[in-house]
């Protein structure tokens, strides 16, 4: 049974939701409801937090770019933001508005890719800040969210579209649609094997795409347990958040259940889970204003 810590944020009305470890080694948040991102230093546990210029842009998404800098999206203020290790925040308005950006990724060409959730786009951002939006191939109101890249792909979860995109190389974008019927897919990560796995919210299941690109389903034995994020561990097994179980699951990379571990504060909210070098997991526990971390 692994070990659980709760690490409170000092901050009022705290809502954190994506994680991302930065080029400094620790570990960054969006800090939704407080509208600021937030850092943990993962030696001492202690958090600075970093304002934004308009409190209510609900962060979401944070990802290191290319440029070494820590890129997020602020789904209410329809911008992407850029902020160094010392705090200096960067805003860049995107030319479709209400964009409604979440999920951000970087993109391995030199760019950082994003969901526009709202309006059905993928879009990326240069380092200066020049962006570019797709629409073409992703259905209407399917709502893209979470991204993922394998080789020159740029892979996504449509969230009301109960499918997984895929952006080729050459730009075309395709569909795989999910055995279950309304899924909801929701965070996607690659595996260290190559495999995409991603959570199926409503069909209570993890989504394997192999190289392939067959898609299998694996069922998570709590029912309803509202999975919301999945990441691979330093042994690569696939570590997941249920919010509405208040659990933090594992699962093999063959499908099979290793267990399911419950989380010491009951309605935390966990989101994010992001795994870090030295075995340590860490969740964001968004209804509490908290961090988790697991030590398996």
């Amino acid at each position: 049974m692994p070990n659980m810590i709760e690490h409170r944020i000092p901050s009022s009305n705290s809502h954190p939701y994506i994680l991302t470890f930065g080029p400094d080694g620790a570990l960054w948040f969006c800090d939704n409801g407080a509208g600021q991102i937030g850092r943990m230093d993962l030696s001492t546990t202690k958090f600075h937090t970093f304002p934004l210029p308009r409190r209510d842009c609900q962060p979401i998404g944070i990802v290191t770019g290319p440029d070494g800098h820590l890129w997020f999206t602020e789904y209410a203020g329809h911008r992407v933001g850029r902020i160094t290790v010392d705090g200096k925040v960067t805003e860049f308005n995107l030319p479709t508005t209400s964009a409604g950006p979440a999920g951000i990724i970087d993109g391995g060409d030199g760019n950082v890719w994003f969901a526009e959730t709202d309006v059905a786009q993928i879009a990326s951002i240069s380092p200066d800040g020049i962006v570019s939006e797709e629409a073409t191939g992703i259905p209407p109101k399917s709502r893209p969210l979470a991204l993922a890249v394998r080789g020159a792909e740029i892979w996504f979860t449509l969230a009301a579209g109960s499918g997984i995109g895929c952006r080729a190389a050459d730009g075309a974008i395709s569909v795989i649609a999910t055995e279950s019927k309304n899924s909801q897919p929701r965070a996607l990560t690659l595996h260290p094997n190559g495999d995409l796995w991603c959570v199926l919210t409503d069909a209570n299941a993890l989504a394997r795409i192999d190289d392939r690109n067959m898609l299998t389903e694996h069922r998570v034995p709590t029912s309803s347990a509202s999975l919301r994020s999945v990441t691979a561990g330093a042994g690569g097994d696939l570590w997941f958040t249920e919010n509405a179980a208040d659990k933090i699951g594992r699962m093999r990379p063959d499908g099979s259940m290793v267990g399911e571990y419950e989380i010491p504060t009951s309605g935390s909210g966990a989101r994010a889970i992001v795994a870090a070098p030295d075995g340590r997991l860490f969740f964001s526990q968004y209804d509490i204003g908290c961090i988790g971390e697991v030590r398996p």
